[in-house]
């Protein structure tokens, strides 16, 4: 089969959308199928193109034997909402007319967020009579108006309405959790069409390792007892909180906050520490997916943060299995919902409520003072990865590609469907 995806992140990108559709693709090439991608330059978060890149019309590459077509884009900083805004505008634009010039494929997907590259991977559909499939990574517009960054207005329901017109004309939908698709459902979106299909880890990469010296003493982490946060740092994921917390445990010296990663908030949270003094809060900046494992390996709990709002109940942050994979506890500050449901189902780890600095302080002490439960929650956490690992989401998600080909996407969500 043909397969064209439209993503504006892609290695050597390094945040989730990125790393999703890259490591699934790896498989579908590997199981004999064409794969074409359509991105960007890789500039992902700093708005600052990659060495060894260029913001040109258009150039093409191979990796892993996937066909990757580079489109100009307007490059922005993600942060700000008129210029991310342009930066999003630009690839539907260019992103459209790479789809349109590339080999036919038998299938057009698109990935959000964001979510104008899933209106690009629409029109290439529309004007090459092809059917697409829709990945929905998350409920934009509705998460970025929970964390304040657009107004409830005209100009936000025009986009609802986009939104909408694009899932009833999808051939299927991939949805990354269950309570997307619920969300979907309870907007008059026909269930049958929408399959869940959940992240997971590559666990040929990830597994339990020793510290890594160079890197803890590096750091400042060296033999203290390590809480992670690896990921973006952003306005959804309350890390302010983070602070609050390491104040409350400032009087344990062996107890470090481990933040590695870049977003809109963290020069605010960096400023923040200092003025605050806060000596057990190392800030460290984003890496490479292949230092991945290396980061992780500095942590004895993995944390899994969100603003506390309901519509961040439905996500699952793809940090929660790269954290199963490496053996991590998790500590998970979030809304309850199915992130937190998957993390107690299988035992793998502690839920405080998010933007609890008191509870999560306790949770973090409780990890640090108990090891026969750190230990129980790591054999559970590194148990639970098998059932979440990136081939079995690789195939998920090539089932819905396929029915969408044949012409039953309308059946993607049916299990009785091969």
């Amino acid at each position: 089969m043909k397969i064209l995806f439209l993503t504006e992140n892609f290695p050597p990108e390094t945040n989730a959308a990125a790393t999703r559709v890259f490591e699934r693709a790896v498989h579908w090439v590997e199981w004999g199928h064409d794969v074409t991608v359509v991105t960007c330059a890789p500039n992902f978060p700093h708005g600052r193109v990659f060495p060894g890149y260029a913001n040109v019309w258009r150039t093409q590459e191979t990796m892993a034997g996937i066909k990757v077509v580079r489109m100009k884009t307007y490059v922005a900083p993600n942060q700000g909402v008129a210029k991310r805004t342009l930066d999003f505008l630009s690839f539907m634009a260019t992103g459209w007319w790479g789809g349109i010039t590339v080999e036919r494929p038998d299938v057009v997907a698109a990935t959000s967020p964001q979510f104008f590259a899933a209106v690009a991977g629409w029109l290439v559909g529309f004007w090459r009579y092809l059917p697409f499939v829709f990945e929905l990574g998350d409920l934009w517009p509705a998460s970025i108006s929970a964390v304040g960054a657009v107004r409830q207005g005209l100009a936000l329901r025009a986009v609802e309405g986009l939104e909408l017109f694009l899932y009833r004309r999808a051939a299927a939908i991939a949805a990354l959790t269950g309570s997307f698709k619920d969300n979907l459902v309870g907007r008059g979106i026909a269930a049958d069409k929408i399959a869940v299909v959940r992240n997971g880890v590559d666990i040929t990469r990830y597994g339990p390792r020793p510290p890594d010296a160079e890197l803890g003493a590096k750091w400042g982490v060296a033999d203290r007892f390590t809480v992670g946060y690896v990921g973006t740092h952003g306005m959804a994921h309350g890390l302010a909180n983070v602070l609050d917390t390491a104040e409350r445990l400032r009087k344990r010296p062996e107890i470090r906050f481990l933040l590695v990663g870049a977003g809109a908030e963290r020069q605010g949270l960096i400023a923040e520490a200092a003025r605050r003094k806060l000596d057990n809060v190392i800030f460290a900046p984003p890496q490479p997916k292949e230092m991945m494992p290396r980061v992780w390996s500095l942590c004895d709990v993995a944390l899994v943060h969100l603003k506390d709002s309901p519509v961040f109940a439905g996500v699952i942050p793809s940090k929660i299995f790269e954290a199963m994979g490496m053996g991590l506890p998790i500590l998970a500050a979030l809304p309850e919902g199915e992130a937190s449901r998957i993390i107690l189902d299988h035992g793998a780890g502690l839920h405080v409520p998010p933007e609890d600095p008191e509870a999560m302080a306790a949770a973090v002490l409780r990890l640090f003072e108990d090891d026969e439960l750190r230990k129980t929650l790591t054999t559970r956490s590194l148990g639970a990865a098998p059932r979440h690992t990136r081939q079995r989401q690789a195939e998920e998600m090539l089932r819905v590609l396929r029915l969408a080909a044949a012409g039953r996407g309308h059946l993607a969500g049916r299990e009785d469907e091969p």
